[in-house]
């Protein structure tokens, strides 16, 4: 497989995976009992990036973190309710997480694996 052909089929896999990133954002927030929301999407545009590169994979997580702590209501929660900020807080963690494993991309998930776990 020449190089071309192996980005293209790698962009492929990506873009069909982070189609699901709508649905995954969607079971993390119904997984939170206390949501006062309904379960919500967000899409993540991803069409203008280069996912061959570092710099486009760190904006798609960027965008991926920005999804996941609109979806999952962070600046909804008051810090001093421990247990809703603890919900958000794993709401957002499994959300970026689905959506980093979905993309199955290495450099994506190089990226997570440098950041801390909680969005």
């Amino acid at each position: 497989m020449t190089r071309a052909i192996a980005n293209a089929s790698n962009y492929w896999r990506a873009s069909g995976a982070l189609t699901a990133l709508a649905a995954c954002l969607v079971v993390a927030v119904s997984g939170v009992a206390h949501a006062t929301a309904p379960a919500a999407s967000v899409t993540v545009s991803y069409s203008d990036l280069n996912l061959t590169t570092t710099a486009g994979n760190k904006e798609l997580y960027a965008r991926i973190v920005s999804a996941a702590r609109q979806v999952c209501g962070a600046g909804e929660v008051d810090i001093r309710n421990l247990h809703a900020f603890a919900a958000e807080q794993s709401c957002e963690a499994r959300a970026i997480a689905q959506a980093v494993r979905d993309t199955n991309n290495p450099v994506l998930a190089a990226i997570y694996s440098t950041r801390p776990h909680h969005g």
